[in-house]
C-alpha cells in the first residue's frame, strides 16, 4: 500500500480549514456573548445608579415626614397639656 502524500496533504489541509472554520465560529460565538454580558453589566450599572438615587430619594423624604412627626407629636401633646389645665382650672 502506497502512501500518497499529496492526498494526505490535501486531507490535512482540509482539517486544518475545518478546524480554523469551527474555531472562528466558536471565537465569534464568545465574542457575542463577551458583548451580551456587557450589555447586561452596563444595564445593571444603570439601573443601579437609578436605585441608589431613588433610595437617597426615599431616605430624604422619610427624615422629613419624622420630622413632621415629631413637630405633630409636640403639638398634640401640648394641646393635651392645655386641656387638661383648663379641666383643672374649672
Amino acid at each position: 500500500m502506497a502512501i500518497d502524500y499529496a492526498a494526505r496533504r490535501d486531507y490535512i489541509g482540509c482539517m486544518a480549514t475545518d478546524i480554523n472554520t469551527v474555531f472562528e465560529q466558536e471565537l465569534r460565538r464568545l465574542e457575542q456573548r463577551v458583548d451580551a454580558l456587557v450589555r447586561v453589566c452596563d444595564q445593571l450599572q444603570d439601573e443601579n445608579k437609578s436605585l441608589k438615587q431613588r433610595q437617597d430619594v426615599l431616605t430624604s423624604e422619610r427624615a422629613t415626614l419624622l420630622q413632621k412627626n415629631e413637630q405633630v407629636r409636640a403639638r398634640v401633646e401640648a394641646m393635651i397639656g392645655r386641656l387638661k389645665a383648663m379641666e383643672q382650672g374649672s
